[in-house]
């Protein structure tokens, strides 16, 4: 599997990264992690406008899906006269409603984002998309909202989305080749149950998991990334790293 980090922000877009959006692909296969603010613009720079083969949304939350607004342009207004197609979309219930209601009451008719995305509901459990195996579990946060274990062959990453201390990420990590998890704030400092992750927070869960490496995503441009890489290492022994737009993690 190759990772490719489309953007990182969290909450809002920083100078340096969109928000929270990441390509993962396998045997030709592209599919889509989360698409925020920013994320289209980005994406560009590694695949094309219609090289997507399938997007899952973590949760309805705007840092993390409002560009599939714009994206439902690019595929329903195809300026390279291809017919048009429906893209798989799993995303948490009401996720059709949800960017309906976010473009605007003028989509040209009532079907016209089914027309482009197949939206598909996400429920806990483990299913295939593509050639991979994806399993799902709720993480803690105030609405509805997943993490994603993705695994091909005999590798696997976890993706955290967007969750305060959860067992069930916990778990769902164990032995992962690389938890991707968010850590939004800072230790000592914010403490909002069931929100978001610190630093040592994410490496802590890092340990419990037995996972063998860390990425540290979804840092706020007001977050001291520097100080949430140190609060991980000092919990979890494995190789650390930020999530940095643009780097590209091999599995």
């Amino acid at each position: 599997m190759k990772l490719t980090v489309v953007g990182c922000a969290g909450s809002f877009p920083s100078v340096d990264s969109a928000c929270s959006s990441y390509l993962v692909e396998a045997d030709g296969f592209r599919l889509l992690i989360d698409m925020g603010n920013g994320a289209l613009g980005e994406l560009q720079r590694h695949c094309g406008l219609y090289d997507l083969d399938a997007v899952m949304l973590s949760h309805l939350h705007a840092d993390h899906c409002i560009d599939m607004c714009n994206y439902w342009v690019v595929r329903y207004y195809r300026h390279d006269g291809a017919p048009v197609d429906q893209l798989p979309v799993y995303g948490p219930e009401g996720t059709e409603e949800r960017l309906c209601s976010a473009y605007g009451g003028d989509l040209p008719k009532d079907s016209a984002m089914r027309e482009v995305f197949d939206f598909r509901t996400l429920r806990p459990g483990t299913f295939s998309v593509g050639p991979f195996t994806v399993r799902t579990v709720r993480v803690a946060h105030p609405v509805e909202a997943f993490a994603f274990r993705i695994e091909h062959g005999d590798r696997s990453l976890t993706y955290s989305g967007d969750t305060g201390p959860c067992e069930a990420l916990v778990a769902l990590a164990e032995d992962t080749d690389l938890l991707l998890c968010e850590a939004s704030f800072t230790h000592g400092k914010e403490d909002i149950p069931e929100l978001h992750l610190n630093g040592r927070e994410a490496g802590e869960h890092a340990d419990r998991a037995g996972a063998a490496s860390l990425v540290l995503t979804h840092i706020p441009p007001w977050t001291d990334a520097e100080r949430n890489l140190a609060d991980a290492r000092a919990v979890f022994d494995g190789p650390v790293h930020v999530a940095r737009a643009g780097a590209v993690y091999e599995l």
